[in-house]
């Protein structure tokens, strides 16, 4: 089995083509809610995270995520601490669910916005970009999400350069408005269909 990296910057669309991939009967991973759920249910990692961030991490045993953005998106040392506690757990987690897919499927999808900057690319055989220009990924997140323009310029300075990013990978989807997505979808999915057959 094939196992997939699905990549992109805050606002490209990831979820959106990762929805199209498992309209095709392909599983997908979303590595933002896998940690979401590490986070909640590993005791270890908690403590952690409470021992740096403070106790108003969690509120009533639930995962205070607006607390902890407030606090790591405007501090660099911050956030690296909070990524070296969280992305381990969450690899691995991620890797125990591609384990799971074997054997159903030519291929497996795990989509996660931090790929190259977590590591995760070492445990992937292929890894799609998906590419969309600033403005519009601006746009689409100020429609979607209660941030502020400076919120979302912040994380997106938090992740590597999108241009970079989509040079390190094997395939990119635009998902600019100029180019139907499905399409690209499609004749990726075939894609990997063959390269799947290929390694078998």
């Amino acid at each position: 089995m094939l196992r997939v990296g699905l990549t992109g910057g805050i606002g490209s669309g990831k979820s959106t083509v990762a929805g199209i991939f498992e309209v095709l009967g392909i599983p997908v991973a979303y590595a933002d809610q896998e940690a979401k759920r590490v986070m909640t249910e590993d005791q270890g990692l908690r403590q952690q995270i409470i021992l740096h961030f403070g106790e108003n991490a969690y509120t009533e045993s639930r995962l205070n995520r607006p607390y902890l953005a407030a606090q790591v998106f405007s501090d660099k040392a911050k956030l690296a601490l909070l990524n070296s506690l969280v992305h381990p757990a969450t690899i691995a987690a991620g890797e125990k669910w591609m384990d799971r897919q074997e054997g159903h499927t030519p291929y497996a999808i795990r989509e996660a916005a931090l790929i190259f900057e977590s590591d995760a690319v070492r445990y992937m055989d292929f890894v799609i970009g998906v590419y969309a220009p600033p403005t519009l990924r601006i746009h689409r997140v100020l429609q979607r999400d209660k941030l502020s323009r400076e919120d979302i310029l912040q994380r997106m300075r938090n992740q590597i350069d999108e241009d970079i990013k989509m040079r390190l990978c094997d395939a990119v989807i635009y998902n600019d408005e100029q180019h139907p997505v499905i399409p690209q979808v499609l004749s990726l999915h075939e894609q990997l269909l063959q390269l799947a057959a290929a390694t078998t």
